[in-house]
């Protein structure tokens, strides 16, 4: 079949395209972004698309040409700017349905989220609800499934931060969360398949659940376990220090950064995500792992250690090296402004000492609020090692008695050039 896979970049997306192409379908994958994708998955072709911009049935008509089938495995957690939950869930789903009948694509498979038939407790199960109902509504050969928390050796989002909490010294435990029925990533890509092969049933919603009721500290022992590393003690997280840490990451959000932790997921897997897999192994015959199966067959390999260990870092590299260039900037065109003008005069520019001391800071400053957003954050991180390179180089030049200093002004820069590189050895996200 020839098939269009929406969301092809993300954890389940990437792995219905990976999964399609194995079994042998023509497939196409769109996503915002797909440069990386298409030199890593050259089997499929590639397009970029907005989905939260295509919310007219006419929007989404050129994209569905010579198409037998399309899999929608996109979705956004909140609102952030730029995204809209409401556009991307509902809207852009909408008009999607209403121009595959048009167009007379009658396969449409849905990946929804668990949980929607009792009361939407977020803007994101809100918004999915509409999207299905819209779906549902259309004389479409629809399936619409419903995954419960996905986890799987590719980790992104969520199921990465599973990995990076197993790797802390001991084990936090946000309080009031609710059972996770974790199911893996491959049979999610398997449910796909199976319901994109001739003669599959329709019109019907499953839920995707795994078999195992788990409380959230379970699936990160069970990470741990997995990592090699012994047990350790639980630490419960007072609520206003748990609140505190997912509004930090609706705050690192507007910056264009797409944290796990924001205060979405908190109300989420307080709700928990649970279900019943017994229709979905009755329509498919697929048996759905468990989460201590599916680890055990896959034991962890030294990359799958070092991810978690850098993964709660990356953000205080960022942050550390953001704070570190603004400060920067804002010390030297205050308090030190004036030792800062002496600093060059002595380096020979006695005219321009002002100027080129604040033109410094200045640009410290820029590439300090770069390294804040998203999308200027490699730029700004590469900008920073010419920077820091460029501050020695001339120093060791026409002042290298600072080489000397006490605090060692200059030697301190080697360490921050290494935090860059680390920084942005960790910066994609998937």
């Amino acid at each position: 079949m020839r098939v269009a896979v929406l969301g092809a970049t993300g954890l389940i997306g990437a792995a219905v395209v990976a999964r399609l192409l194995a079994d042998g379908h023509r497939v196409t994958g769109f996503a915002r972004r797909v440069d990386a994708a298409a030199r890593s998955q050259p089997s499929a072709a590639w397009a970029s698309l907005d989905m939260g911009r295509l919310t007219r049935p006419q929007d989404w008509t050129p994209h569905l040409r010579d198409l037998d089938a399309v899999v929608n495995c996109a979705g956004i957690l909140q609102d952030s700017p730029g995204e809209s939950v409401r556009a991307v869930h509902a809207d852009a789903l909408a008009a999607l349905a209403a121009a595959c009948e048009g167009a007379g694509v009658r396969r449409v498979v849905q990946i929804s989220a668990i949980g929607l038939d009792g009361a939407a407790a977020t803007a994101f199960t809100r918004t999915k609800q509409a999207g299905d109902a819209a779906l549902m509504a259309r004389d479409l050969d629809w399936v619409v499934l419903r995954p419960s928390v996905v986890v799987g050796r590719q980790a992104y989002g969520g199921s990465a931060l599973f990995r990076g909490l197993a790797a802390l010294p001991v084990l936090p435990v946000v309080s009031g969360t609710g059972p996770l029925d974790v199911v893996q990533l491959d049979d999610v890509a398997a449910t796909v398949a199976f319901f994109l092969r001739p003669g599959a049933p329709a019109r019907l919603v499953l839920d995707l659940a795994g078999p195992q009721h788990l409380s959230f500290a379970d699936v990160i022992r069970l990470y741990r376990g997995w990592l090699g590393l012994p047990e350790a003690r639980t630490v419960t997280v007072p609520p206003l220090l748990a609140a505190l840490a997912f509004r930090l990451g609706d705050a690192a959000a507007l910056f264009g950064w797409r944290p796990p932790v924001r205060t979405t997921a908190l109300r989420e897997i307080r709700r928990g995500a649970q279900g019943d897999p017994a229709r979905w192994g009755a329509v498919t015959g697929i048996a759905p792992q468990s989460l201590a199966g599916a680890l055990s067959a896959e034991p962890a390999g030294v990359q799958e250690t070092w991810f978690a260990a850098l993964y709660l870092l990356k953000p205080v590299a960022l942050g550390v090296l953001a704070l570190l260039w603004v400060l920067t900037g804002l010390i030297s065109l205050g308090p030190a402004l004036a030792g800062g003008a002496d600093l060059v005069r002595e380096a020979g520019a006695s005219t321009m000492a002002i100027p080129l001391a604040v033109a410094g800071a200045l640009a410290d400053l820029a590439i300090g609020i770069g390294i804040a957003w998203r999308r200027t954050s490699r730029s700004a991180l590469w900008a920073g090692v010419g920077l820091a390179a460029f501050y020695t180089l001339a120093a060791s030049v026409l002042l290298p008695r600072l080489w000397l200093e006490p605090l060692g002004p200059l030697v301190k820069i080697l360490p921050i050039l290494a935090l860059h590189a680390v920084a942005l050895a960790t910066l994609r996200d998937r």
